[in-house]
């Protein structure tokens, strides 16, 4: 009887801890504390934000197994292979290039890309129901509002942040006025054809007066860029973009009907919130 009681008493405690641990609970799927904490840190958002990514993220999840979408390792090995090659690299330089820019072994990379990919297919098989073509009205009114968005970029004004310590920045990007010794800035002007495409994009969409996400700095540490001004060229004419204002306008008809699908998914599922990091 004693013993019995002692094992009562184990599973009861430990079930505490488990249920302590969790944050919130979507159809029977426990998000975690933990989690919570990790998203806000990553994405560099407010606790609410942080619990509508992870919902979605369950929901995805979920959707997957239900329309029983499968990613084999063959599609992975093909994808990365594909990736690969439009950068000029055999598979195995792109494990290292990835390895030595990012930190991300071949495992964890593997594990990202058919992670995309089952969202890929979970994507297209939502919103496979055709999608009007934008009228040419839509697309003229897409170029006059986002024209500063189609002129050739010369360079941007930046200053840039770092720090070994990545909520340094964080705080930094949240009250622009706190300084710390272990942030350094420095002021720059970056041309636009002298630097990556990658960080060029990173860039050039964000707008003026505004930080970049934070990135490693390639030493360790961390950096973000805090965009002062953009000084552009001259304008790209509505002819010129107009098949990239296509594809951009039809990614976002594509995305609503995502949004509203997962919305609706949202309001009949089961979600539970135990309660929130302070």
């Amino acid at each position: 009887m004693y013993k019995l009681l002692l094992s009562m008493i184990f599973v009861a405690s430990v079930s505490a801890e488990i249920i302590g641990g969790v944050a919130i609970v979507v159809k029977g799927e426990a998000i975690t504390l933990y989690e919570l904490k990790e998203e806000m840190l990553k994405s560099n958002v407010n606790v609410e934000n942080a619990s509508n990514i992870l919902i979605r993220k369950k929901l995805e999840e979920l959707e997957i197994k239900n329309r029983n979408i499968k990613i084999n390792s063959s599609d992975v090995y093909e994808e990365i292979k594909r990736t690969a090659s439009r950068n000029n690299m055999s598979v195995n330089d792109f494990y290292n290039a990835t390895l030595n820019a990012k930190g991300i072994s071949s495992t964890k990379l593997k594990e990202k890309v058919k992670y995309n990919l089952e969202r890929k297919r979970l994507y297209a098989s939502i919103s496979n129901a055709k999608i009007d073509e934008p009228t040419e009205l839509e697309i003229k009114d897409y170029y006059n509002l986002h024209k500063n968005s189609f002129s050739n970029i010369e360079s941007f004004n930046t200053v840039i942040y770092q720090s070994n310590d990545k909520d340094l920045l964080i705080k930094k990007i949240q009250y622009p006025m706190f300084n710390s010794s272990s942030i350094s800035s420095n002021e720059q002007i970056l041309m636009y054809n002298n630097i990556s495409p990658k960080l060029a994009n990173l860039l050039k969409t964000t707008s003026k007066n505004n930080f970049t996400p934070i990135i490693p700095n390639g030493k360790g540490g961390f950096m973000c860029f805090y965009i002062k001004n953009i000084q552009t060229e001259n304008e790209v004419s509505l002819k010129e973009v107009e098949n990239q204002i296509v594809s951009l306008i039809n990614a976002k008809k594509r995305e609503q009907v995502l949004s509203d699908y997962f919305a609706r998914l949202r309001v009949n599922a089961s979600v539970n919130v135990i309660r929130l990091p302070q």
